[in-house]
């Protein structure tokens, strides 16, 4: 019984083994600039034997996980691998996902988060947490708001691609919503390039006077802005907490993006000084 139960034991453990060489594998090749990657760069990579590698790309091809280039004899996935990546995300709920998010920047922060989608023009707030404090901001869910005006618009503006921002920019009315608000259309590009370049936007009483904030964009797999987050207060008190709160949010959302399938380089990995005059 003891010998039996020690055989079953390395037998677990083997399998155990196999199972992480097979995803470090795989992983090597998401993970490589290379389009393919050959049997023995794979084994020297992993350090493993050849043979094991041999093993392992031989079973993934018969199941569709990786091809074979017949003129060079080097690897590539195969399209069962697409098949996994969009069943991940065809399964993915953004506003559950979000959700996650906005309760740890508030826990972070102290200062209300929020969630905001593109609906046609117009950006609209889809979720909201809030601090446990008398002075907070509190916005209203499912009311539309134009992109221009505030920080989560500005955001959701600056990363739309550019026929899209230069269409809204041309045909759209830029109306004032505080005396705060950009309207001319040359300031507001010189703006949106500057948040492109720091990866997120400021407001200062843009389309609320009385607050501020501070808004990242949120990207899919295919580098669209999905949506954009958000933290903000009272104007005069988060003025000295824009840096602070600008740098846990891009944290939150370069995060949330690569769980949505997003691995570009694009997204900045640090945030830069924001002017609080914005």
């Amino acid at each position: 019984m003891v010998r039996k139960a020690v055989a079953e034991a390395d037998d677990k453990q083997q399998g155990l083994n196999g199972i992480e060489r097979a995803l470090d594998v795989l992983s090597l090749f998401s993970a490589s600039d290379a389009p393919t990657l050959g049997v023995t760069e794979i084994a020297s990579e992993l350090a493993l034997s050849k043979a094991v590698v041999h093993r392992l790309l031989t079973t993934f091809r018969a199941r569709g996980y990786v091809e074979i280039d017949p003129r060079t004899h080097r690897y590539r996935l195969g399209p069962e691998i697409g098949v996994l990546g969009l069943s991940y995300l065809d399964r993915i709920d953004f506003r559950s996902l979000g959700h996650e998010v906005l309760v740890e920047l508030v826990a972070l922060t102290n200062e209300t988060a929020t969630m905001s989608v593109l609906v046609g023009a117009s950006r609209v707030y889809l979720d909201q947490v809030t601090p446990k404090r008398d002075v907070k901001m509190v916005v209203q869910l499912g009311r539309p708001f134009p992109l221009h005006a505030g920080a989560s618009s500005k955001a959701l503006l600056a990363f739309l691609p550019a026929a899209e921002r230069e269409a809204y920019l041309t045909s759209q009315h830029l109306a004032a919503l505080t005396p705060r608000t950009l309207t001319d259309p040359a300031r507001l590009r010189q703006e949106l390039e500057s948040i492109r370049r720091a990866g997120y936007a400021t407001s200062f009483g843009e389309r609320d006077a009385s607050a501020g904030s501070v808004a990242a964009p949120v990207f899919d797999h295919s580098g669209h802005p999905v949506g954009v987050i958000s933290v903000s207060g009272p104007v005069e008190r988060f003025s000295a907490e824009v840096d602070q709160s600008s740098t846990v949010l891009l944290r939150a959302t370069r995060e949330l993006s690569r769980r949505l399938g997003y691995r570009s380089g694009e997204h900045p990995a640090e945030p830069v000084p924001a002017d609080a005059g914005a």
